[in-house]
């Protein structure tokens, strides 16, 4: 399994959960943007969002989603915050809608982040087991 097939298995999921510490409790919350980029997997969140705060006040994570097939992944890594212009321009190239949400209008900012030192495991109910770092 390479970092190509996370990103699809990922994307075809839809939804997803994220998960910080908020100190020593955990906060889970949906997300659904995702994008491969330069060979990474990025996400985003609004930088007016406590989960942009606790995540650039402790980097490590987990994110968890379920295939419709019934297997189920989970990510765990290192979020790294790339503020570049040109990733921006990605991300609004790759979900245009976000575009509606994070202007000058709405006052909010999109931060962008993707995975390092990451580890993917996809699993399903019969014990079947892969993972891969990426």
């Amino acid at each position: 399994m390479k970092i190509k097939d996370v990103y699809e298995f990922l994307k075809e999921c839809g939804t997803f959960y994220y998960a910080t510490c908020d100190g020593d409790k955990p906060r889970v919350r949906p997300f659904g943007f995702i994008m491969l980029y330069k060979d990474r997997i990025y996400f985003g969140m609004g930088q007016q969002k406590q989960s942009f705060k606790q995540t650039m006040e402790n980097p490590n994570f987990e994110i968890c989603a379920c295939h419709p097939n019934g297997k189920w992944i989970r990510i765990r890594g290192k979020a790294v915050l790339d503020d570049s212009q040109e990733t921006m321009d990605k991300v609004f190239e790759t979900s245009p809608f976000l575009t509606n949400l994070y202007n000058e209008q709405t006052g909010h900012v999109l931060g962008n982040f993707y995975i390092e030192d990451g580890v993917a495991e996809i699993a399903d109910m019969m014990g079947h087991f892969e993972s891969c770092e990426f």
